[in-house]
């Protein structure tokens, strides 16, 4: 059997998610749709859960019931959760949110009920009374076991911010807030230990990744609670852009679009995810990737977040009718994203042969530049037209004739301002034989500059983008389907 965090990680790479549902239901909140035709309280909810179950299954990592809210209706109570237990797929990981705390054979107790009979994969827990109260539940291996360590309730800095010091590592740690010696601790106990963070104080959440790095962090307060999803991810994401299970409940439970309303949340967390992940690598030394891969798909996320690539009805330049905008003149707006861009593009470069880059006026120019800070290949640039004063040159930049020179240019659709470009370049000697581009919108432009000797490199093609987008939750499939039909890719 896989373990809970094989579980987990298979369901957020399956899902691109890193969502997790709560399933509470309380009588009180019960839509009326589904009290029609029940004859019972748990009739109802057990409709209401199992409809959330079927329309959010393919956008979670995780579903997390409470026990609370099952144990209040008593025996039927418990037999509704069994039932909920038995209708989700058997591939997504069920977190029971239990708290438990207890030692010696209660916490065996606890642990049995949990993992044995209710066989769930995970479990909260209270670590006050020590590692004793957690040991019965290590015993089952494969368990996941998410630890209370900074919450989001008001009152706990009543105790999570006390300063404590631990004689055993005084001179070390002389002082720090209680919360952090739990984090610290309780992540020693084992690989199956996670963290409970609340989403509303992200300085909190930063703090505990720094004292635990590596470590899975179970993170309600997310909506309701007032926990802000950007905030929340740049402060506790793990260097792997992993490591948090986003936890939200009613602002999924009581929607009356469930799906629309879960959609929503994983698209907000993984372009807040992605953003994140690009900023991080423009803050650090970047070397070109090797391989399409997960930076690949990052890039594109980004892109769209930052509204550098939009869906709705426009007319583009060439006349074309289109249901996708691509402007990456918004690249300039974000420096982080401009380098992953300029990456991409070196990347490409690498495989080819070449003495000078040039950027095609004007969109190009800027992620020339990022190309050239990046490989350290000479850059120059062809102006719209010469200048009238000093020495009217056309070409800006040192070159000679006879020199490789690739153009640089952001996308391509009919291919005719490159083929300007290339005129120019040869006139003055040079040798263009390639073009990298970072979209090709497959309108017929790569055709048309092989008819002119251009060889096109595309870090991406329309079809991967639009693809991209819907596997991510972050374009409908009638809109993808409606952007291939329009490239004629079916």
């Amino acid at each position: 059997m896989p373990s809970f965090f094989e579980k987990l990680e298979a369901a957020i790479s399956r899902n691109h998610s890193l969502l997790c549902v709560g399933l509470d239901p309380t009588p009180a909140q019960i839509p009326d749709r589904y009290r029609a035709g029940a004859t019972t309280t748990t009739e109802a909810i057990l409709a209401w859960n199992r409809a959330i179950i079927e329309q959010t299954g393919d956008l979670v990592c995780c579903y997390k019931p409470n026990i609370a809210f099952y144990e209040a209706l008593g025996a039927d109570g418990m037999g509704l959760l069994r039932q909920t237990l038995a209708l989700i797929p058997a591939e997504i990981p069920v977190l029971l949110d239990a708290k438990r705390g207890d030692i010696g054979i209660t916490a065996e107790a606890y642990a049995n009920a949990a993992f044995d009979d209710l066989q769930v994969d995970a479990v909260t827990l209270s670590p006050y009374l020590g590692k004793d109260s957690v040991a019965p539940f290590l015993d089952h291996a494969g368990k996941g076991l998410f630890v209370l360590c900074h919450t989001s309730n008001p009152s706990a800095g009543d105790f999570q911010q006390l300063e404590v010091s631990d004689w055993r590592t005084l001179d070390r740690e002389p002082n720090q807030p209680l919360y952090l010696h739990v984090a610290r601790t309780a992540t020693r106990w084992g690989d199956q230990v996670g963290l409970v963070v609340g989403a509303t104080y992200p300085d909190a959440i930063a703090a505990v990744r720094a004292a635990a790095p590596k470590a899975w962090f179970l993170v309600p307060g997310i909506g309701a609670q007032g926990g802000q999803v950007v905030a929340t991810l740049a402060a506790g994401l793990r260097e792997d852009g992993s490591g948090l299970i986003i936890s939200t409940s009613r602002a999924v439970m009581l929607a009356d679009d469930h799906r629309a309303a879960a959609e929503q949340q994983r698209a907000e967390i993984e372009e807040a995810r992605a953003q994140i992940q690009v900023t991080r690598l423009g803050n650090t030394q970047r070397t070109p990737p090797t391989a399409p891969g997960s930076e690949q798909e990052t890039l594109i996320t980004a892109l769209h977040a930052l509204g550098a690539v939009k869906f709705g009805d426009f007319t583009l330049a060439s006349g074309i009718k289109s249901p996708i905008y691509v402007d990456l003149r918004l690249l300039v707006s974000d420096p982080a994203l401009l380098g992953t861009a300029g990456d991409a593009y070196a990347r490409l470069l690498a495989e080819l042969p070449c003495d000078r880059i040039a950027g095609v006026p004007y969109a190009a120019l800027p992620i020339a530049t990022a190309v050239a800070l990046a490989t350290g290949t000479p850059m120059i640039y062809q102006r719209k037209e010469a200048k009238a004063y000093g020495l009217g040159k056309l070409i800006e930049g040192a070159y000679r004739p006879g020199e490789r020179v690739v153009i640089i240019e952001d996308l391509i659709t009919s291919g005719g301002s490159t083929l300007k470009t290339v005129e120019s370049l040869r006139e003055a000697g040079l040798i263009v034989e390639h073009v990298i581009v970072l979209i090709d919108r497959q309108q017929g432009g790569v055709a048309a500059l092989a008819a002119g000797g251009i060889a096109t490199h595309a870090v991406f093609t329309l079809t991967e983008i639009v693809d991209s987008l819907a596997e991510r939750g972050l374009l409908t499939a009638e809109k993808r389907a409606e952007v291939r039909g329009v490239l004629g890719v079916g």
